[in-house]
């Protein structure tokens, strides 16, 4: 890692954005703290998944980093502990987290999303990297969308005006299937997992069993397949969609 990290140029600067580090490896905790700190981040640090879920109504993070293998109640425990909630609970049950974890095989991944997790980094990793990731997380959850219109090769959304064109052709899209490519064109080459999407575009709680976000996506798969867009729209079965088609 370098000495000296990057700074969050994008970030707002008017507080401080809170960050709940869950993580039993005191090197690695106290070396991704000290980068975040750097960055204008408040780091609040613990050790196991029972101290993280005691932690939360009190440090209210902006975004949770969440590592799998804690003594304990394992991570996916804490991901699942915050979406859940209580009717008391103080935090947003809608909280980022990232699962930053060593066990980075296929089935921990999908483990991780599925149980509600919002992005995951593998260690070792690099900080710029997981840094953007985060900021990308903060600015979803404080609501700070960019500029109106969104391109992704030839496929241009404008939010404004609520259109969708690919190479300058018109494709019209029923109000959740424009709301859901907009969510996945964020990070159109990453895998968004359905408790995310449920959440961001039906306001559905992450352990809710539907059949709505298969029938849009496949329903915009198909419209976006008619206009030349091939392959766009990619499932991976049991974790979640990307908007851009898998590669190979």
């Amino acid at each position: 890692m370098n000495d000296e990290p990057p700074h969050t140029d994008g970030l707002e600067t008017d507080r401080r954005r809170r960050v709940l580090l869950v993580e039993d490896d005191r090197n690695v905790a106290r070396v991704l703290s000290e980068d975040l700190e750097w960055d204008r981040f408040d780091v609040t640090i613990t050790s196991s998944g029972e101290e993280a879920l005691r932690a939360l109504p009190r440090s209210l993070p902006d975004v949770a980093i969440v590592d799998l293998g804690l003594p304990g109640i394992t991570g996916i425990d804490v991901v699942r502990g915050v979406r859940d909630g209580h009717p008391d609970a103080l935090w947003d049950a809608d909280l980022p987290i990232i699962v930053l974890s060593g066990r980075a095989d296929t089935q921990s991944i999908v483990r991780a999303i599925g149980g509600g997790a919002d992005d995951f980094v593998a260690k070792p990793y690099v900080y710029a990297e997981l840094l953007a990731r985060i900021d990308a997380q903060v600015r979803r959850r404080l609501g700070r969308p960019g500029s109106a219109g969104v391109s992704v090769g030839p496929l241009v959304i404008d939010r404004r005006r609520r259109t969708v064109t690919v190479d300058g052709r018109g494709v019209s899209l029923a109000n959740k299937e424009f709301s859901l490519l907009t969510v996945l064109a964020r990070d159109p080459g990453r895998v968004m997992g359905k408790p995310q999407l449920l959440r961001e575009v039906w306001g559905f709680p992450s352990a809710t069993r539907t059949r709505t976000l298969d029938t849009h996506a496949s329903r915009l798969r198909t419209k976006l397949r008619s206009a030349g867009l091939e392959g766009w729209v990619s499932n991976l079965w049991g974790v979640g969609y990307r908007l851009l088609p898998e590669e190979g």
